[in-house]
């Protein structure tokens, strides 16, 4: 099943690559199962979420942008979510830090959704957590890349962390961590 399951996963990754998300049917589904939370299951979703950053990697940084020509921060993890895990996410960044719930930095998982808080024009900050530390984001000057937590700058930057659960199709607003609750060293 798992095999199955990640050559359904590699043949959709290739098809919306070329399509370039734009048909409109999404890839095959490969979050768990409701209910489901193995350690297999989030090494496929931190394998699915490396594939799709190197399809996006070196996508110049667009405000307002939602394609390859050009995006922001939360227009790909939109699109990421939406083309890889089949789900979907509001489009701003305050909006999808609204959405499911919260969680540690030390429980983050593959899909979790990372926030910060920036020196921009919105002062709002989100990418996806992959997996090791890393994270995949639109950075305003690098474009679309994978980072590490332990940079220095984002964790000063660290906000908060929220997990959607696999079978979501709408995300109600959950409480927000004050900053107290950072981990401990950040």
């Amino acid at each position: 099943m798992r095999t199955h399951r990640l050559l359904l996963l590699g043949g959709a990754l290739l098809g919306a690559h070329l399509v370039g998300g734009c048909g409109s049917t999404g890839p095959t589904r490969t979050g768990p199962p409701a209910g489901e939370s193995t350690s297999a299951t989030a090494e496929d979703r931190a394998k699915a979420l490396r594939a799709a950053a190197e399809q996006w990697r070196g996508t110049p940084h667009e405000w307002g942008g939602t394609t390859t020509e050009g995006i922001d921060c939360s227009g790909l993890v939109q699109r990421v979510y939406r083309q890889t895990l089949d789900q979907p996410l509001p489009r701003t960044t305050r909006a999808q830090a609204r959405t499911g719930t919260a969680v540690s930095w030390s429980a983050l998982q593959p899909g979790d959704l990372v926030f910060f808080h920036v020196d921009t024009r919105k002062g709002r900050h989100v990418g996806i957590y992959l997996s090791d530390g890393d994270f995949l984001h639109a950075s305003s000057s690098e474009g679309v890349r994978v980072s590490s937590l332990t940079n220095p700058y984002w964790k000063e930057r660290w906000w908060q962390a929220r997990r959607l659960p696999a079978d979501s199709t709408s995300s109600a607003p959950a409480h927000t961590p004050s900053p107290s609750s950072r981990p401990v060293g950040w």
